[in-house]
């Protein structure tokens, strides 16, 4: 609602041309100076409404600009919280949740993987060595499932594979190429010192839970490391 008082001068200025307009008999002169105070008033009008629509136009842009930056922020914060820092995999609970959407649906084959004696290269090489193993071991995954699975770190250096829809023999064939990739090619980041990790894989049905499938895949990790490590156990 528009307040009145805003156009007071306006208004009286309509309402004198309406009254001169209103009378006959007047001078040419007195409807000339109506008529310009008329325009006057006009004119002031449309510098106040083209001042308000930039006004407008500026507190719209501004908006949609601090809209977008929130929905960029929102989108940051969900990534945050989804993904691990260091590695940018997804993180414990994000593999959790995403494994037991799949398992709804179809059959989930995974794999955890954890880095051989990892303590050791920490103690020997130091923490920020050790997140570079880490990191160069992501790649490494990444590289060998080309787009197949998700990746996702839970725990310090343990990471699990979510192979959906996948075959045993197929998922073990895979976690057997991850573990070749790792073994047989020095890391970068400590070419001095092997790097080698034990795998355990499972295939679960529709329907399981997850912390029950995590349990057997576990298990046949800690088969695999009992045997000697640097090998897959199903």
């Amino acid at each position: 609602m528009v307040d009145t008082d805003l156009f007071e001068a306006e208004m009286a200025a309509l309402a004198q041309a309406q009254a001169v307009v209103a009378t006959t008999g007047l001078e040419a002169g007195q409807y000339r100076r109506a008529l310009e105070e008329l325009m006057q008033h006009y004119h002031r009008l449309m510098r106040e409404t083209h001042r308000l629509i930039r006004h407008g136009d500026r507190s719209e842009a501004e908006l949609n600009a601090v809209n977008a930056k929130l929905q960029r922020l929102s989108a940051e914060l969900d990534y945050k919280a989804r993904h691990d820092n260091l590695t940018g995999t997804l993180n414990r609970g994000a593999v959790f949740e995403q494994a037991q959407r799949y398992l709804r649906n179809v059959p989930l084959s995974v794999v955890i993987l954890d880095i051989d004696f990892f303590k050791r290269i920490n103690d020997t090489f130091g923490h920020p060595t050790g997140d570079a193993v880490i990191c160069e071991l992501v790649e490494r995954l990444s590289a060998t499932l080309a787009g197949r699975g998700e990746i996702g770190r839970v725990g310090g250096e343990e990471f699990t594979i979510l192979l959906p829809d996948t075959a045993l023999q197929a998922s073990v064939a895979i976690a057997e190429s991850i573990r070749q990739r790792i073994a047989e090619q020095a890391f970068s980041c400590l070419p001095s010192h092997r790097v080698t990790a034990s795998f355990g894989v499972s295939w679960n049905a529709p329907g399981t839970d997850f912390e029950a499938a995590y349990s057997h895949t576990d298990a046949a990790l800690y088969r695999a490391k009992s045997q000697g490590r640097n090998r897959v156990a199903f």
